[in-house]
């Protein structure tokens, strides 16, 4: 074994171009799984950790108010293991320096300064002092958004009355994983919302509930979450509750956990797809590179060697090519997998990141691609293990040389000859054309499906803040208000157009079925706030019923005409039965819609609205601000324009690294099959492009012949690769589906423009680093080698 085992080295040295090639599609293919499977390990232990060791609560509820007295029995409640009772409100803040309105979410925490609940953790400063009536923690991401830092001073519009606050404090919470106002909420706009952690005396004197509470959170042992929740509003029902619900249903959490889910879709179908890729481009490769070894394998057979011997020296070979793509995939897969993972954390302000790297899913893609590459081998093998030695010594049967379609057509059209023979080989050699045109389809495909989760956000931006949304700010209110606030909000500074809405939070139910949402009452004749589905039809609320997101009717089990449960959260307790008048297709959400003078029916009240869509002169826009901040009633403001800015900003960064890694997998499968292959057919052919040098060929017919024949299974290979890239962005579609959205199949002009330049460029680096290796061809020598 020692003469194989020279012989492998000299192989190496002789194969290096084509074993860097392959090494580097194994160390792709390895990195794509060990990176996916890692940011999703290390995502879920992260929240595991932080919910933990920081006592998430697995109850939440709100109310009007309710005395302080009663936090006794709620721990009474069989199950409970701890309570918590809050102050909790929103409301309009003075940040120094600007015009705009801001909304903070102000939220007590125990006089002891340690919450048992929902904890702090202090990334700077320190929590207030239960003595101190003015300092407060503000969260980071809102801290980050507008350069706050400790020792800064902030007002607040409090009950009509203005509070001045110093933040002491930088701090997160498990509760706001993810930081937005609410459920009809899909995006942070942490320029103007954020929250404001302060003691629990101050809040409580600042909203006349010093011995009161409007908000608790409860932990529960291993009990049975519904039995609590179900005696809890049993407790809360007189107190104005809107409704006890569990961890799952929270906003952040809710958000957190679909995009774990999604992660875990993608930590088993991306990474399937890559490897699936990798051992397919191996299998050809490793079979192309054996059989041009055909007559040396026949030789050392006729000097004895049996045909295992010479399967444990291929096998050698493999594992050897293996073993180095695992090293670079491994390294690279980790490092990806961090970045992910630290990305993931500072968008979903996590105060520490658990990443975990599993070695099973290591040891698993590396016998993936160990199986792929030996399969390739073993194959290549036992095709010229099959023959004779004496008969394999001698180079393969030339094809028969008849009249091709391209002759035929030849006839005809007068074609220049070096394209005769390009067309000729390719006809003729057709298995191997075949094999490289649909690597290379892979490498586009790869690059569709990279880009296609950016078209697919850009196309939900477009159609929710350009077609859905179409104001320019959206206000909410403290509590409902009478139908004579439009006319104040009218005349406002700058509102040209002005559409009120009621949201009313409600727990649809069918069956076992059911689903806590708002259901959001619009106006007919309203121009802001549209309906649009997945065809971007604008659908018109029905004067009667409800009109349900298809998500939330397909959870709930119902169609159009079917009945369901309304049990209304605001106000007292009541139960209402619903006809679904229609279902829409939308892109975002669990929605609700209903008529607002249905709902208003509905609730048995008169023109109550709980906020106002506006369109407001850009030009008057800080007179605007002006006004809105000192509007006591007013809670919550949104701005259509500053929501679109960060969460473009957002997915550019999170997106960045995972399309530039795409593009990077996909350059190397582009450019490793057609360099591999050239070179492969260069070995093949170097005595027919010899022989026809001494005839007279130049060397620039010679590159012709050779880059036409990589060339033409590139151009073939750019319109399969988009429509194979497209048809896999349907099979992921659904797949990534959530609660929380739904993603379009949407893929670009401009991915498949941007998949052609690729391939182009990638063909250009192949054919660069072919044209050394011609430049290095000894036609002597290869003439003078004998057969």
């Amino acid at each position: 074994m020692v003469m194989l085992d020279r012989k492998l080295l000299r192989d190496i040295v002789a194969w290096r171009g084509s074993l860097a090639a392959i090494v580097l599609i194994v160390a792709c293919g390895i990195a794509a799984f060990v990176a996916m499977q890692s940011v999703y390990d290390s995502l879920r232990l992260t929240q595991e950790q932080y919910y933990e060791r920081f006592r998430f609560a697995a109850i939440f509820a709100t109310l009007s108010r309710a005395p302080q007295s009663l936090e006794s029995r709620i721990a009474a409640i069989p199950g409970v293991r701890a309570v918590q009772t809050r102050v909790v409100s929103d409301v309009s803040l003075d940040l120094p320096g600007r015009t705009d309105a801001v909304t903070a979410r102000l939220v007590s925490i125990p006089t002891r300064n340690t919450p048992g609940i929902n904890d702090l953790y202090l990334r700077d400063g320190r929590l207030p002092r239960p003595e101190s009536a003015d300092e407060a923690v503000a969260s980071e991401a809102f801290a980050q958004a507008n350069g706050l830092r400790v020792g800064e001073w902030i007002a607040a519009v409090i009950n009509r009355r203005y509070h001045r606050f110093r933040i002491v404090g930088i701090g997160l919470s498990p509760e706001y994983v993810y930081e937005i106002r609410g459920a009809t909420d899909i995006w942070p706009d942490n320029r103007h919302f954020g929250v404001l952690w302060l003691g629990r005396k101050t809040l409580g004197a600042a909203f006349d509930l010093t011995d009161a509470f409007n908000d608790v959170v409860v932990d529960t042992r291993a009990a049975n979450v519904d039995a609590v929740i179900a005696s809890l509003d049993r407790l809360l029902a007189p107190y104005g509750s809107s409704g006890a619900y569990a961890a799952h249903d929270q906003v952040s959490n809710r958000f957190l956990s679909d995009e774990i889910g999604q992660l875990r879709v993608q930590a088993i179908f991306i990474p399937a797809i890559f490897l699936a890729i990798a051992a397919f481009l191996l299998d050809i490769a490793v079979s192309r590179l054996v059989a041009t070894q055909r007559s040396q394998i026949a030789v050392l057979k006729a000097l004895g060697y049996a045909n295992a011997s010479l399967l444990a020296h291929y096998a050698k070979l493999v594992l050897l090519v293996v073993a180095l793509g695992a090293a670079f995939g491994t390294l690279a897969g980790a490092w990806l997998g961090w970045r992910l993972t630290a990305l993931y954390a500072h968008f979903f302000h996590f105060p520490f990141l658990a990443y975990r790297l599993d070695a099973r899913a290591i040891a698993f893609a590396v016998a993936i691609a160990s199986l792929a590459t030996l399969a390739g081998a073993a194959l290549a093998l036992a095709r010229v293990a099959a023959l004779a030695p004496a008969q394999a010594m001698r180079p393969p049967s030339p094809p028969t040389y008849r009249p091709t379609a391209l002759d035929r057509v030849a006839a005809i059209v007068r074609l220049p000859l070096v394209v005769r023979m390009v067309a000729r080989d390719l006809e003729r050699r057709s298995g191997a054309a075949i094999g490289t045109t649909l690597a290379v389809a892979f490498s586009v495909a790869m690059i569709v499906v990279g880009r296609f989760g950016a078209d697919a956000v850009a196309y939900m931006i477009d159609v929710q803040f350009r077609m859905v949304q179409r104001e320019d700010v959206n206000l909410a209110f403290v509590r409902p208000l009478g139908n004579r606030a439009r006319f104040e909000l009218a005349s406002l500074p700058g509102v040209r157009e002005i559409e009120v809405y009621r949201s009313i939070g409600a727990r649809l139910s069918r069956g076992t079925h059911s689903r806590r949402v708002a259901i959001l009452g619009f106006p007919d004749s309203g121009s802001l706030a549209h309906v649009v589905d997945r065809t971007l039809r604008v659908r018109r609320i029905p004067r009667a019923g409800l009109l349900l997101s298809a998500k939330l009717a397909e959870i709930l089990g119902v169609r159009p005409g079917d009945r369901i449960e309304a049990r209304i959260l605001e106000g007292r307790p009541r139960t209402r039965e619903l006809v679904v008048s229609g279902v829409v297709d939308d892109v975002l959400g669990l929605n609700a819609y209903m008529n607002l003078d249905a709902l208003h029916r509905l609730l048995d009240e008169g023109g109550t609205i709980s906020g106002a869509l506006l369109a407001v002169d850009p030009a008057r826009i800080d007179a605007f601000d002006r006004r809105v901040k000192a509007l006591p009633a007013v809670a919550g403001i949104g701005y259509r324009a500053s929501m679109m800015q960060q969460f473009e900003r957002t997915i550019a960064e999170t997106m960045g690294i995972s399309i530039a890694f795409l593009l990077g997998f996909a350059a190397s499968i582009a450019c490793g099959v057609m360099y591999d292959a050239g070179r492969i057919s260069l070995s093949e052919r170097a005595r027919d492009l010899s022989t026809l040098r001494i005839l007279g060929a130049t060397r620039r017919e010679i590159a012709g012949i050779v880059f036409g024949e990589l060339g033409v299974p590139a151009l073939v290979a750019v319109p399969l690769g988009c429509a194979l890239g497209y048809a896999l962005c349907v099979v992921l579609a659904p797949a990534y589906e959530t609660e929380t959205y739904r993603i379009p199949v949407v893929v670009s002009t401009a991915t498949y423009a941007f998949a052609a330049l690729f391939v182009a460029a990638s063909a250009l680096g192949s054919s660069a680093l072919l044209s050394r290796d011609l430049r290095r061809l000894d036609v002597l020598a290869v003439l003078k080698a004998g057969e």
